[in-house]
């Protein structure tokens, strides 16, 4: 007998989010979503409370800023330690998308597991499959950068704004466009300056 169509979301396989199984747990996910979205910004106790219950993990010192967009209300979402995610952040997570410790996620950002075939006669029918994404530790996505199913990057790299990333970034670079392409290696100079002329002043650092 083959797998359960909620098992498809999570190996690659072909499948129909419509299923009636998957659309009611789906339905539960995002009214909770819609709960979180609702908080004051006076109820943080509250939202890391929720947090914790929404995602599949999530660390010590996380900061998700309402509104937060996700097709399975963060399920398949794993945060590490201390992971700061600004307004509007989309995750497409029918399956499953991990994030480092200590990553940055600017404002508008998308990050999405799902694709669709090409063919348009499955397409008509609602066919979809998932792949995973991961972020390694210690990243910076800008804002508007949109990160496409199956992609892995690595450990420090920054994503410039507006970016689209279709295949993996390594550790350690800048890169940026669309497609995102790397712009460079993080390097010495950047142990000097922090933004275009400004140089990094260590003796105020804490």
């Amino acid at each position: 007998m083959g797998s359960s169509m909620k098992d498809r979301m999570h190996t690659g396989e072909l499948y129909l989010p419509t299923d009636g199984e998957i659309m009611e747990w789906q339905t539960r996910c995002l009214d909770r979503l819609y709960e979180f979205n609702s908080t004051r910004p006076t109820e943080g106790a509250r939202r890391q409370a929720m947090l914790k219950e929404m995602l599949a993990e999530i660390g010590e010192g996380c900061y998700i800023e309402p509104p937060f967009h996700a097709n399975f209300g963060g399920s398949h979402v794993h945060f590490g330690k201390n992971v700061y995610a600004n307004f509007n952040l989309t995750c497409v997570d029918d399956t499953h998308i991990y994030v480092g410790d200590a990553t940055m996620i600017g404002p508008n950002v998308t990050i999405a597991t799902a694709g669709h075939p090409i063919l348009p006669e499955l397409r008509e029918k609602a066919y979809q499959y998932n792949a995973p994404v991961h972020i390694g530790r210690n990243c910076w996505l800008g804002a508007g950068a949109i990160i496409l199913p199956g992609v892995t990057v690595g450990d420090h790299t920054v994503v410039g704004a507006g970016s689209v990333v279709t295949k993996d970034l390594p550790a350690g670079v800048v890169a940026v466009g669309n497609p995102c392409r790397i712009l460079r290696e993080i390097n010495e100079r950047d142990r000097e300056y922090y933004f275009r002329d400004r140089k990094i002043d260590y003796s105020e650092m804490v």
